[in-house]
C-alpha cells in the first residue's frame, strides 16, 4: 500500500454539500475537514506500509475513516458503506462521487498494521497538534484524569471451561496448519465429539465429582496433544503456533503432573489449600482466554470483569469564563490490563503529556491515583501539583481518633529524632526498604513507654514501646500537608473539578461503546481507545465551532436550572 497525499474535496462533491447543508447545520465531516483540512498525513503512517506492489487506500484517509466510524458506532462494514454512500464522508476524504471506495476487510488490515508497528498513538498527536496551532491546547491549567473498566471482546469462561477451550483451540490451529498430521496423531472421530462444537456452548454437568473428573478429561488431552506436537517426529514449526502456546501456559497455570514410583502418571487440577491461594500464579500473569492472552480478570468495588482498564485525561476549568474560551478537550489515553493500579498509570501519563507539550500545573485525580512518592516526585519532575485525597493514616489510633496518629509526632529530620506527644525522643532511626520503597522506622525505649501514663492512647503493641514507620523527609511533608490541606473547605471546592471526568466516560460509553473492547488483545484495544477519543475530541469541536460552548453541551437542563435560580 503506497503512501499518497489525498487531493482536496471535488467541486462537485464541494457544491452538493452547500447545496444540501444550506440554511442546516453542517455535519461533522465537513466541519472537520473545512476547520482542520488534511488532519491525518500519509507520510506519518509510511513505516507501516509497503511503498513497493499496487497502489492502496491512503493510510491517512483510512484514519480518518476509522475516526467517523467510532464517532458514529459503525461497523467495519458500516463505515465502508458510508465512504460509498455519505455525501459528507466523500467530501471530508476529498473522493469524487464516482469513487467505488473500498472492501471492509481494508480496515482491519489497516489497524493490524498500525497497531503492528505502534503507530496507534499518531492519530491523537496529529489532532493535538493542530488544536495548540489554533489556540485550543496549551500546557499549563488544569487538566483531570480517571479510570473506568473495559471487558475483552471474549467469552467469560470459568476454569473447567478455559481448559477445554485452550485445548479445542489449539486443535483447531494445528487443523488448519497440518490437516494430515492431525488426522495421523489423534482419533478425529472421538476428538469431534468433545472439541467439534465450543466448549461453553453445551451444558456441563452439574456434579461435581463430575465436573473434576472433565477437568482431568481436558488436561490428560492437552497434554497429549502437547506430547505429540513436542515429538521428534512432529514438524518443528507447529510448536510455534500462537494457540499451541496458550495450550501450554493453561495446562501449566491449571494443572499438576507427576509420576508415580510405579511409572504412573497422575494429573490433578491446581486447588485451594489451608494456607490460602491455589498454587496458581498471580491474577496480573493468569490466562483468562485462549483467544486474548492481554485479557485479564479484575474486581474493583462490586465490579468484576475480565478486560482491560482505560484511563481518560482531559483539560478542565473552574472558571465559567475560561469555559468560554476553550472546549475541555481529551489529552492522553492510557489502556492497561485490568490488574495494573492506577498508581502505576501515572507516570506515564505524565510522560505522555510531557512529550505532546500539554503537561498542566494541576491535575486532579481520585485516591487510587496517590502515593507519596507521586505527590513529590509529580511536582519535582514534572512541576504538577497533584490535586488528590490522599488515604488517611490508617493506624488503629488515627481510625479511633482517641489516641496519637503519626502526625501527632515531631520530626527532627536534621538530627533524626522523633519526640512523642508526651516529650520522649525515639531510641532508634533505621532506614529500611520496604517493597522497593524507602523508608524510616523509628522505635521509642520500651522503658518510656512502659510508664507512661499516655501509653493506652500510645500503643498497644506486645513489645511495649512505639514506632512510626516514615517515607523520606519530602514524601512526608508533603504527605501531612495534603492531609492537612483536605480537609479545608477551599480544597474541597477546588477538588469537585475532578467529578467532571465522570462525565467524559459516561459520553465514551454512549457514543463509542468503549466498555466494550471491539478488538482482541491490548494493543488494538488502546488503538480502538485512541481513535474514540479523537472522535470525541471532533465531536465536542464540532459543537464549540457551532456556538455551542461546553457548558451548555454538558449540563443537564436541570443543573442549568438550579444555577439560574441561585444566581
Amino acid at each position: 500500500m503506497e503512501p499518497q497525499s489525498w487531493p482536496e474535496p471535488a467541486p462537485e462533491v464541494a457544491r452538493a454539500v452547500r447545496a444540501k447543508y444550506r440554511g442546516r447545520q453542517v455535519p461533522l465531516p465537513v466541519v472537520e475537514r473545512d476547520r482542520l483540512g488534511e488532519l491525518f498525513a500519509d507520510a506519518e503512517f509510511a513505516e507501516a506500509f509497503a511503498v513497493t506492489g499496487p497502489r492502496g487506500w491512503s493510510p491517512g484517509r483510512l484514519a480518518l475513516v476509522t475516526v467517523l466510524q467510532m464517532a458514529e458506532n459503525l461497523t467495519d462494514r458500516q463505515a465502508a458503506e458510508a465512504v460509498r454512500d455519505k455525501l459528507s464522508w466523500s467530501y471530508a476524504l476529498g473522493l469524487g462521487l464516482e469513487d467505488p471506495g473500498f472492501d471492509f476487510s481494508v480496515l482491519s488490515q489497516f489497524r493490524t498494521r498500525v497497531a503492528a508497528h505502534g503507530l496507534e498513538e499518531k492519530v491523537l498527536d496529529f489532532l493535538v497538534a493542530r488544536l495548540v496551532e489554533q489556540g485550543l491546547l496549551a500546557a499549563g491549567g488544569k487538566q483531570r484524569t480517571d479510570s473506568t473498566h473495559v471487558t475483552a471482546a471474549v467469552r467469560d469462561l470459568n476454569r473447567l471451561e478455559l481448559a477445554g477451550e485452550a485445548v479445542r483451540a489449539a486443535l483447531e490451529a494445528l487443523t488448519c496448519a497440518d490437516a494430515d498430521w492431525v488426522a495421523q496423531t489423534v482419533d478425529v472421530t472421538s476428538w469431534s465429539k468433545r472439541y467439534g462444537p465450543r466448549v461453553d456452548s453445551w451444558r456441563l454437568p452439574t456434579s461435581r465429582t463430575k465436573q473434576q473428573k472433565l477437568a482431568v478429561d481436558f488436561a490428560r488431552d492437552g497434554f497429549a496433544l502437547l506430547g505429540a506436537v513436542y515429538h521428534s517426529g512432529s514438524p518443528v514449526w507447529l510448536r510455534e503456533l500462537p494457540a499451541v502456546q496458550v495450550l501450554r501456559c493453561v495446562l501449566l497455570q491449571n494443572y499438576t503432573r507427576t509420576t508415580t514410583r510405579g511409572g504412573r502418571e497422575v494429573v490433578k487440577r491446581r486447588e485451594k489449600t489451608d494456607e490460602g491461594g491455589d498454587g496458581r500464579p498471580p491474577a496480573h500473569l493468569r490466562l483468562s482466554s485462549p483467544y486474548d492472552t492481554d485479557a485479564r480478570w479484575s474486581a474493583k468495588r462490586d465490579i468484576f470483569w475480565n478486560g482491560y482498564k482505560l484511563h481518560i485525561s482531559e483539560t478542565c476549568t473552574s472558571a465559567p469564563e475560561a469555559a468560554r474560551t476553550r472546549p475541555n478537550l481529551i489529552t492522553n489515553i492510557a489502556t492497561t490490563s485490568s490488574t495494573v493500579p492506577d498508581s502505576k498509570t501515572l507516570p506515564a501519563v505524565h510522560h505522555r503529556l510531557q512529550q505532546r507539550g500539554l503537561l498542566p500545573d494541576e491535575h486532579h485525580l481520585d485516591s487510587g491515583y496517590a502515593t507519596a512518592e507521586l505527590i513529590h516526585g509529580s511536582v519535582k519532575t514534572y512541576g504538577i501539583a497533584l490535586i488528590t485525597p490522599v488515604l488517611l493514616d490508617t493506624s488503629p489510633q488515627a481510625k479511633a481518633q482517641t489516641g496519637f496518629a503519626a502526625t501527632d509526632f515531631t520530626i527532627d529530620w536534621e538530627t533524626e529524632k522523633a519526640t512523642c506527644p508526651a516529650g520522649h525522643t525515639s531510641a532508634t532511626w533505621n532506614p529500611v526498604v520496604s517493597e522497593g520503597i524507602p523508608k524510616t522506622v523509628v522505635s521509642f525505649a520500651a522503658l518510656d513507654c512502659i510508664p507512661c501514663p499516655f501509653k493506652p492512647q500510645c500503643t498497644t503493641a506486645k513489645k511495649n514501646r512505639r514506632q512510626l514507620s516514615l517515607h523520606p523527609r519530602q514524601m512526608t511533608e508533603a504527605l501531612r500537608h495534603t492531609r492537612t490541606r483536605q480537609k479545608t473547605k477551599d480544597w474541597n471546592t477546588d477538588y469537585a473539578l475532578r467529578s467532571g471526568i465522570e462525565g467524559t466516560i459516561r459520553q465514551a460509553t454512549a457514543v463509542t461503546d468503549t466498555r466494550r473492547a471491539r478488538y482482541r488483545g491490548l494493543a488494538k484495544t488502546h488503538l480502538e481507545h485512541i481513535y474514540s477519543a479523537v472522535a470525541l475530541n471532533l465531536i465536542r469541536l464540532n459543537a464549540w465551532w457551532n456556538d455551542r460552548p461546553l457548558d451548555r453541551t454538558r449540563t443537564s437542563h436541570l443543573t442549568r436550572l438550579k444555577h439560574t435560580l441561585t444566581a
